[in-house]
């Protein structure tokens, strides 16, 4: 994204003195920027590489000016249940990890690994974050994660002159995102870019439709399964999805097209040197491939509008997220839950803020550590959207059911891509494959 540089110098104070954050008042910081952690090492576990990984050291950098502590990085891959497992059985547990998915987490604390945390960290989420996050961070009304990294995954992000060209603006509902997508695709390129190859971007279309039309009540029963996949509701919100696979014009290279698009393909098709299609849905992290794969201007070449509401339910803010554990076999525990302390403040959020890439749930972050307009009006939104935030469903289920690739909710949306002809039937495979996955 483009950056400002204007709160470099900032950053530099701040992490110099521990005393103020960008824009913001006191900060409370683990052990008050003592060094007395001097000569401890920590193991941060996630699931980032490349950009994401880079700008994350920044942040570990960060902790060690203020702390003394070293922090050690270790990329799990997109497995981290199994990973981190794997390393607790070997005993070589890492201090702290970084879960993307709540289902992951509460697996964690069902089996006896997370240490709940402290009473600094507690107080930290529950004043500067919605109460959403402390939901979704706690197991049995125990807090055991903090969620540092969001992501806004109800953005639909276009080419402002491919829609300029089909004469349509940016849609306020579901319909007339349709009718717009019609416009684009008789003007020449198809509507969307559906990254049918990876079955997590089809969840997130599932979900958007599903929590406008049924409600955030019936969103949470579902994500619970409480209610069965073969509820009304599902059925209804395949219906709708179920019109836009089957149409097409609407997608770039139809059904077949669509299942050999993986997500980097599909924002290429959008920004990419030769476009073949004007919009491409997905989190706010599109941005990040269009300006760094493809050079695109964020704000000018490259826009988004919200995800519109459909039928006559509200907007939907679909979320994602990745929350700091402390692990109860970590070698390190005191250093560990300072490190969870210091993600908790608007300090740690506004290093990578700066770095771009990157949303924060905490509402004190000052919204002009963001280095461009583009994501701090995501940004902002996300915050406006206070407790009306649902997690990605998929991220709250078993992952056998909703974190597989080629199995379960995955495996069953693409299939439903390659033919949405019977909307029903897909709903109860859906039910047996949630069935199995929830006594598991």
């Amino acid at each position: 994204m483009t950056r400002r540089l204007i709160l470099a110098g900032c950053t530099a104070l701040t992490l110099a003195l521990g005393a103020t954050a960008c824009g913001g008042g006191p900060v409370t910081t683990p052990n008050g920027g003592d060094k007395s952690l001097n000569g401890q090492t920590i193991t941060v576990a996630g699931v980032w590489s490349g950009a994401e990984q880079k700008n994350f050291q920044k942040v570990l950098d960060a902790f060690t000016a203020k702390t003394g502590a070293k922090a050690q990085f270790v990329s799990t891959g997109d497995n981290v249940s199994t990973v981190v497992g794997s390393k607790i059985e070997g005993g070589n547990a890492p201090d702290v990890v970084m879960v993307p998915q709540v289902g992951v987490l509460q697996q964690f604390a069902k089996n006896g690994w997370l240490t709940p945390l402290s009473k600094t960290a507690e107080k930290s989420v529950d004043t500067d974050f919605a109460s959403v996050w402390k939901h979704y961070g706690s197991v049995e009304n125990t807090l055991y994660g903090v969620y540092f990294k969001a992501a806004h995954k109800s953005t639909v992000w276009y080419s402002p002159d491919t829609l300029d060209q089909a004469g349509v603006k940016a849609p306020k509902t579901y319909a007339e995102m349709l009718k717009a997508g019609q416009a684009v695709s008789d003007s020449g390129v198809s509507a969307f870019a559906v990254a049918g190859e990876d079955g997590w971007t089809l969840t997130d279309w599932f979900e958007n439709i599903y929590l406008s039309q049924a409600g955030p009540q019936t969103y949470d029963q579902l994500a619970g399964h409480s209610i069965p996949w073969t509820d009304p509701s599902v059925v209804r919100a395949l219906t709708t999805l179920g019109k836009l696979f089957a149409d097409k014009q609407l997608i770039a290279g139809g059904q077949k097209g669509a299942l050999s698009t993986d997500f980097p393909g599909s924002v290429e098709k959008v920004f990419g040197p030769e476009p073949e299609a004007g919009m491409v849905y997905e989190g706010d992290f599109v941005a990040g491939v269009a300006k760094d794969q493809f050079g695109r201007k964020i704000g000018e070449d490259a826009a988004f509008f919200p995800f519109p509401a459909v039928d006559d339910g509200d907007a939907p803010v679909v979320s994602g997220g990745d929350a700091a554990v402390a692990l109860e076999d970590g070698k390190n525990k005191k250093a560990a839950m300072a490190f969870v302390e210091f993600l908790a403040t608007p300090e740690a959020a506004a290093v990578w803020a700066e770095a771009g890439g990157f949303l924060s749930p905490n509402k004190k972050l000052d919204l002009k550590s963001y280095g461009d307009d583009t994501t701090r009006q995501t940004a902002k939104s996300l915050i406006d959207a206070g407790d009306s935030v649902r997690f990605d469903m998929s991220d709250q289920a078993p992952a056998a059911f909703g974190g597989t690739k080629g199995a379960g909710e995955w495996k069953l949306l693409q299939d439903f891509l390659r033919d949405p002809s019977d909307p029903k039937g897909t709903a109860a495979r859906l039910e047996d494959a949630a069935t199995k996955a929830y006594k598991g």
